[in-house]
């Protein structure tokens, strides 16, 4: 548990793994190849989506769209809206832990329990660990209801679309690095991850990734932070 923040975040070691839509997985779209390679250092990653009582205690307000409580994600945040709530809490840790957005790499990584061969984020079966559309009640659900992956990361498929820190192109993963690859480069969109509580089982696999511009917000986006060692 941070404890400037009271947050628990849980350590991913680093690793290598094969990054994108392989044969332990099925509905491939042509955003998700080639497969490929990749390396992190290990990180502290967020062990829920950030939730509405967090984002009120750093921000004072609460943009979100489904005000059910303090333990539900926090929704209608851009990307520009959670830099700004990194920025403020980095600026509360007096020089000490410093957070951001994951890369995509590391978030997949994180997803799929440390690069394991897994459709969604703890295993085969979507209903399980996700909140999706044949389960939510056409809402948002409080953060770690769900079963956890293998690294104890709750709601990494489902509930919210959770921000990365790279930039989008269809063709990123042919520009990959191998080491601690992040894509920078092109249009001013960014990547988003996980799916949300009102999509098919298809968008909210590990190896689903999609764009968004980076204002605005809407009820099915969220964050989760990463903490660097």
């Amino acid at each position: 548990t941070d404890p400037a923040t009271g947050m628990p975040f849980v350590w991913v070691p680093g690793g290598c793994y094969m990054m994108g839509c392989g044969s332990w997985t099925s509905d491939c779209y042509g955003d998700e190849k080639p497969v490929h390679e990749v390396c992190v250092n290990g990180f502290w990653m967020g062990q829920y989506e950030v939730t509405q009582g967090q984002w009120q205690a750093i921000m004072g307000n609460n943009p979100s769209y489904f005000k059910k409580g303090d333990s539900y994600p926090v929704e209608q945040v851009s990307w520009n809206d959670a830099q700004e709530f990194i920025r403020k809490l980095n600026a509360r840790s007096n020089g000490g832990a410093a957070f951001r957005l994951p890369t995509e790499a590391e978030w997949e990584y994180a997803c799929r329990s440390g690069g394991k061969p897994e459709k969604y984020s703890g295993g085969p079966d979507v209903d399980r660990v996700a909140w999706y559309s044949g389960n939510s009640g056409s809402s948002t659900q409080p953060v770690g209801r769900k079963a956890p992956n293998g690294l104890g990361l709750y709601d990494m498929s489902g509930n919210v679309w959770e921000w990365c820190e790279d930039g989008h192109a269809s063709d990123a993963y042919s520009k990959h690095s191998r080491n601690n690859p992040i894509y920078d480069s092109g249009g001013a969109h960014r990547v988003i991850r996980g799916g949300g509580w009102n999509n098919s089982p298809r968008l909210v696999r590990c190896a689903f990734r999609i764009r968004s511009t980076p204002d605005p917000g809407d009820d099915v986006l969220g964050f989760r932070l990463l903490r660097t060692p």
